[in-house]
């Protein structure tokens, strides 16, 4: 029978152990309203975390979820949506966990293009280990957790992610909740790889990006402001007109290092290509025609192969 779905469908009866203010929490929130906004049924959404405070999500989300390696959350997603196509699959990480030792993975999984989103959570330090340097905090910057001042550049992660070839990339506030919830929306539906980088607040062991220092920035004015506001347009309307492409890159990576007075978030990037999916059934269309899961392969003799192998 069907069910009605509300947005209570997607919230699981677990303890949330977060720490009190936490931005996760916004961001928990924004990612149930956005599943509940597109309707789609909690069996067929698959969730995959990495470690960290942010690998709790699946917990507190009514899907199917799975709590993966440090760094490896990207492969086990991939390995999901290929053997499962139907699966809207979304996959959650920290800057630390997805910026640092998931660096390669987070490259490639743009390079693919597959049709899934990668939702990070960015707070600059590992809030679970104790406040330590992630990879997105600047050089010089000193949070109380840090007996001295970082000595290592951060990276840019729009700018990685448009380098990477993600055909979706965006940034979000973890405090503003129903903004956010419209981008993870979008990513979703989006046909090939989305990411979105999100700004978290960690009030525990980050106390420079504060809730206060992003709501009263100069002259009392926010530091967010909205992409779209000001006009930008970061969607590639012809995806064939090569230099579309690289001016709507160049403009995503120079608004992408604007930090400090004014912060944007919004779409940076968006462009339609052929999915990884799409790409393998053109060159086999046997595997295009059903998901891996739903190939019978009790009638196939496996015995030549495994002879090859000898």
């Amino acid at each position: 029978m069907a069910t009605k779905l509300e947005l209570k469908s997607y919230k699981a009866d677990t303890h949330n152990n977060w720490c009190p203010g936490c931005g996760d929490f916004g961001i928990l929130t924004a990612m149930q309203m956005a599943l509940f906004q597109l309707k789609i049924e909690p069996h067929r959404v698959a969730l995959f975390s990495g470690i960290g405070c942010s690998g709790k999500t699946p917990h507190y989300v009514n899907v199917y979820g799975f709590h993966t390696l440090h760094g490896r959350v990207l492969p086990v997603a991939t390995g999901a949506k290929i053997a499962n196509k139907e699966l809207t699959v979304i996959a959650v990480g920290g800057d630390g966990d997805g910026y640092g030792i998931g660096s390669g993975y987070f490259i490639n999984a743009g390079r693919r293009n597959l049709d899934f989103t990668y939702v990070v959570f960015n707070n600059g330090v590992y809030g679970l280990t104790k406040g330590q340097a992630s990879p997105t905090l600047a050089k010089g910057i000193k949070t109380k957790s840090l007996p001295d001042p970082t000595i290592l550049e951060g990276i840019n992660p729009i700018a990685l992610a448009v380098g990477a070839g993600y055909t979706f990339i965006a940034r979000g506030y973890a405090l503003d909740v129903r903004y956010l919830s419209n981008l993870i929306a979008q990513a979703i539906r989006h046909r090939g790889s989305a990411f979105i980088d999100v700004l978290q607040t960690c009030p525990t062991y980050n106390d420079l990006y504060t809730k206060e220092w992003y709501d009263e920035g100069p002259e009392g004015k926010s530091r967010i402001y909205k992409l779209e506001d000001t006009g930008y347009d970061g969607l590639v309307h012809d995806a064939d007109d090569g230099d579309e492409l690289v001016a709507k890159k160049v403009q995503a990576v120079a608004r992408s290092y604007e930090w400090g007075e004014q912060i944007p978030v919004g779409v940076y990037y968006r462009v339609e290509r052929p999915t990884y999916e799409e790409e393998v059934a053109n060159r086999r269309p046997s595997l295009g025609e059903t998901s891996l899961v739903n190939i019978d392969l009790n009638d196939r003799d496996v015995q030549p192969l495994l002879d090859s192998l000898r």
